[in-house]
């Protein structure tokens, strides 16, 4: 059986403390958090697990540089101390990287003042990051000689982090942490329907892949649909002091524009911080900030046209970047939290408002509404819903820490140890791209002991199979057997990334695609391939 018809029988009449409703990064924490203390779980979320505002991120892990222009020194601190955290956790995924902050003269500070508050910033951050540089023309030029110098009075050098794979799968990531102890965690399952009564709440639950409706009780339930929360918080008759309106962003993928590991930093011409981030071999340039009413959104030609003429004006490249070099694009909204204050708040203004996260409880109908949030603050948001939990009657285990974060040390050496007596790394050689064992070791952990013994016993298994995709076939087999993957793009888009290095065009023409269907969905393979080939999966 595969693991989510498991979770489905699993869930069909089951009773549990919470029922989760979004599997975004929100969502995702809370599973881990709660199932790692003992609660019983179930989380559900309508399409896959991290595929909307989640898997639109720009991959950065920071504590709000930007905030400091507000003065909210203490969201910043906090953020900082969670993004602390982070690295340590996650010392393969998470990375230290340095900003690289170009200021012209339209740029609203000058070098001088940013260097100060880069100090100030390192200083919140208890000077856990490498300490903050001032940087003349001069040495910008010899550092990043990608950037044009017309205008720009010089610069600052800071650091934060980011993810080196996607968002959605960091999320994947707590999602399969949760899974790991217990708790029932499906994708593509829709709450239709909710009413209170005996131990709490009678879910009605609909398989949004095979149309089928079943039912699951819970004592409680975590409303962690980010963008929707409103909507769903309305379903069940709750009413909160906090709403959520929507803030636009998107990105560009284009291939590498700096061979430096290193964020590029801009002002664009409204002002706002836009950035140049490494994701491999290649550079994904954002984000836009624009005001909409409706969290499904795309790229717009303005939107495209508007990025490609700041990043233009702002490096010395050999061509301008054009559409035509866009390999992919990223759009979602930024939920952010505003208090409702008995009115619409049309006025409204979004771009001041700071990524924090409320969480509210309705005590007497057991709701806990989580609000806002962004990945770098999700530890934190796990132990405040945990406290929520607890304080509406469901006692959980001791905290250990242990629901998040890799492997110990220990198990890390003993993967490498192996790894080298095999000679995994000599399997392939490709310019710019990284040893098999460090990639294999980041995304699966402790799964990726199996993936050397699949290895070892049949070669074949330590292919890439697909052109370019860099993906080896013993990932296909372990992402089927336990990465929940439903649809085509669910592992193209969010358990890889590679329909976001690699042009969708390209991908649908690979030789391998119809042997990464076949390991995925056996028996439905062709209805999954002709899904993915229609749009629909």
């Amino acid at each position: 059986m595969r693991l989510r018809d498991a979770i489905l029988s699993k869930l069909d009449g089951g009773t549990f403390d919470v029922l989760i409703v979004g599997g975004g990064i929100n969502g995702a924490v809370s599973a881990a958090v709660l199932a790692g203390r003992g609660a019983s779980v179930a989380l559900i979320d309508r399409g896959d697990f991290g595929a909307f505002t989640s898997q639109e991120s720009s991959n950065l892990v920071w504590g709000g540089f930007k905030y400091l222009e507000g003065y909210e020194f203490l969201l910043v601190r906090k953020l900082c101390v969670s993004r602390n955290r982070l690295i340590r956790a996650y010392p393969d995924n998470i990375k230290p990287i340095p900003f690289l902050a170009a200021l012209d003269e339209s740029s609203p500070y000058p070098p001088w003042l940013a260097a100060l508050g880069s100090a100030a910033y390192w200083a919140i951050g208890s000077f856990k990051t490498h300490y903050p540089r001032l940087l003349s023309t001069k040495r910008i030029a010899a550092e990043e000689p990608v950037i044009d110098l017309s205008g720009v009075r010089g610069g600052v050098e800071y650091y934060d982090a980011y993810l080196k794979d996607n968002d959605s799968r960091f999320v994947f990531g707590f999602v399969r942490s949760a899974l790991d102890v217990g708790a029932a965690a499906a994708n593509y399952v829709e709450l239709i329907g909710a009413e209170p009564g005996g131990i709490g709440w009678r879910a009605t639950l609909r398989d949004v892949d095979e149309d089928r409706t079943f039912h699951c009780t819970a004592r409680m339930i975590i409303n962690a649909a980010g963008p929707f929360i409103d909507g769903l918080n309305d379903h069940l008759g709750i009413a909160t002091e906090h709403r959520i309106v929507y803030s636009k962003g998107i990105h560009l993928i284009v291939d590498r524009l700096t061979p430096h590991e290193r964020v590029l930093a801009f002002f664009d011409d409204t002002q706002r911080l836009f950035y140049v981030i490494p994701m491999g071999r290649r550079s994904v340039i954002g984000t836009t900030d624009t005001r909409v009413d409706d969290p499904r959104t795309a790229v717009t030609d303005e939107d495209r046209d508007f990025l490609l003429g700041q990043i233009n004006a702002r490096l010395a490249l050999d061509r301008p970047l054009a559409a035509g070099d866009v390999i992919a694009e990223r759009s979602g909204v930024r939920p952010l939290v505003v208090k409702r204050q008995g009115s619409d708040q049309t006025d409204v203004d979004w771009t001041k408002l700071s990524r924090k996260h409320e969480i509210e409880v309705d005590q007497e109908r057991k709701v806990i509404s989580i609000f806002g949030g962004k990945l770098t603050d999700c530890l934190n948001v796990g132990e405040e819903v945990a406290d929520a939990v607890e304080a509406l009657g469901v006692p959980l285990e001791k905290d250990t820490g242990t629901w998040y974060g890799e492997p110990a040390a220990a198990t890390r050496a003993g993967f490498y140890r192996q790894a080298r007596l095999m000679k995994l790394d000599d399997l392939r050689h490709k310019p710019d791209v990284e040893p098999l064992s460090d990639r294999l070791w980041r995304r699966y952990g402790r799964r990726a002991f199996e993936m050397l013994d699949e290895i070892q016993a049949d070669p074949a298994m330590g292919q890439d199979i697909m052109t370019n995709a860099d993906y080896l076939r013993v990932e296909l087999h372990v992402a089927a057997g336990t990465e929940m993957i439903t649809k085509l793009e669910d592992f193209l888009r969010r358990r890889s990334k590679i329909t976001q290095v690699i042009p969708e065009a390209e991908v649908r023409a690979s030789p391998g695609l119809r042997e990464v269907v076949a390991i995925l969905f056996g028996d439905e393979a062709d209805r999954r391939l002709a899904e993915y080939l229609d749009g629909r999966g």
